[in-house]
């Protein structure tokens, strides 16, 4: 059974229609430069280089034939089944070298930011040095993880490399004096000291604190702190709050993932109090079949190979500029069905964000539910609000007493006002504020509370307190 499920599978999941599914599920800057890959394998599309207004209207709306839409989404169906099958098949390989190169190029073009070691070592490059030391720097730069934190000890360096312990550690000296301050540290603690030493405050309350009572001001027991050091719970809170504003992790500003800019398939715009989607087709070249090539295929002298191969080109580019109108088309119907479903988020925010879930859209749309999970993969959407992931708006949610729907983010919202409000000295606890959502008409459980407060990281209610 399995065999032939594979056989027929396989049969059904040809390139063509797999390229169909890579165009759904791909972001709009990946769809552009996908579009652009296959302008330069196949010769018969051409770009519209200045499409008329008129031309854009028809391209855009222009839907593709029902057997077609109705083909694109039955392979999004068995595209699922099919991963489904091979990935309890042991020959699977996932995609081909050549999809993964075409990525990766993809990937690798999008420009990065400075990297926290490439930071460091624009430092050490304008430090004088001879070979011998910047050499052991370079090796302590390597061992920096991109937190910030050395990831090793200068005895370990010493025995792996041979240098002298001595070496290491006043070439650890020298990287710690670096920007960011807390660089090259140990640990948090050691990190937290050596930003205090860079302003000077080595004899301050706050050092002694973190040099001596470190895992007693990681669990809050400012009460403990107070009566070891002699002060009050509440001098212990002030200083508590000044080491706060201490950077945990230094190199974090450089390990961010590289800021690249989103493109919005989708802007919502309110016009005369009604909300239009408006599709963001400029990223995407408009294409037709080059008359060239229709003419090279009607005349006579051409023979039978020529004509073949550019009849099956002319297919493949009627197919690719069908997919495009497909993905608009199919993006377009999703958003449209957000607008309507979310008419009071878009007027007054995320607290109004209603339950919605891509079995309700897909029948709504009259597309498989898988084929709404690619067309929002990788999408945003402008609106009113700001930009949000096209995922953002599908939450499940809660029936109040009342009959209305809550989705979960408005949940979520709700817990962190409660948590905002609360009074410093007694904070709420998960079973207080298990009551107060049930006393609004929101049944919720003790362990939702728990696991929306850790999902927004706030923490438990004992660790709250302020004293």
């Amino acid at each position: 059974m399995f065999q032939s499920q594979n056989l027929s599978l396989q049969q059904v999941l040809a390139p063509q229609l797999q390229q169909s599914l890579l165009i759904l599920q791909a972001p709009l800057l990946e769809l552009r430069n996908l579009v652009q890959q296959e302008m330069e394998t196949n010769p018969v599309l051409e770009e519209l280089a200045e499409a008329t207004e008129e031309e854009l209207k028809i391209s855009e709306s222009a839907p593709a034939d029902d057997s077609f839409k109705e083909e694109f989404d039955q392979l999004a169906k068995l595209d699922d089944e099919w991963r489904d099958y091979m990935a309890q098949s042991n020959n699977f390989s996932g995609r081909s070298k050549e999809e993964e190169d075409k990525r990766q190029f993809f990937f690798d073009s999008i420009a990065t930011q400075e990297t926290l070691q490439q930071h460091l070592i624009a430092q050490l490059n304008q430090t004088a040095l001879n070979a011998e030391d910047r050499k052991t720097a370079e090796l302590i730069i390597g061992n920096i993880d991109d937190n910030g934190f050395l990831q090793t000890t200068p005895e370990e360096m010493a025995m792996n490399t041979g240098i002298a312990q001595e070496d290491f550690e006043v070439m650890l000296t020298l990287i710690q004096s670096f920007h960011p301050p807390g660089v090259g540290a140990r640990d948090l603690r050691d990190c937290l000291l050596i930003q205090l030493k860079r302003e000077g405050r080595q004899s301050s309350i706050e050092y002694r604190i973190i040099s001596d009572h470190m895992e007693d001001l990681g669990k809050r027991r400012f009460p403990e702190i107070a009566r070891r050091i002699g002060i009050s719970a509440e001098q212990v809170q002030k200083y508590a709050n000044s080491i706060a504003q201490l950077d945990p992790r230094p190199g974090a500003i450089f390990a961010e993932a590289p800021q690249n800019y989103v493109l919005p398939d989708v802007t919502v715009e309110k016009v005369q109090d009604e909300y239009q989607v408006i599709l963001n087709g400029e990223q995407i070249p408009h294409l037709r079949i080059s008359n060239t090539y229709k003419d090279i295929m009607s005349q006579e002298g051409n023979g039978g190979e020529v004509k073949d191969y550019i009849r099956d080109k002319i297919r493949s580019g009627k197919f690719l500029i069908k997919s495009i109108h497909q993905r608009q088309q199919t993006i377009s119907n999703i958003a449209h069905q957000i607008v309507d479903r979310q008419r009071e988020f878009l007027d007054h925010g995320p607290a109004q964000l209603k339950p919605m879930t891509m079995v309700q859209i897909a029948e709504a749309v009259g597309v498989h539910e898988t084929t709404v999970s690619r067309a929002i993969s990788g999408k945003y959407i402008s609106t009113p609000q700001g930009v949000f992931e096209m995922k953002y708006f599908f939450t499940p949610g809660y029936q109040t007493a009342s009959g209305e729907s809550v989705s979960n983010t408005s949940v979520k919202g709700a817990i962190q006002e409660l948590v905002k409000s609360e009074s410093g000295s007694a904070p709420l606890s998960d079973k207080e504020i298990v009551e107060i959502l049930g006393e609004r008409g929101i049944p919720i459980a003790r362990r939702t509370v728990a696991k929306y407060r850790t999902e927004l990281n706030i923490l438990p209610s004992n660790m709250r307190r302020k004293y």
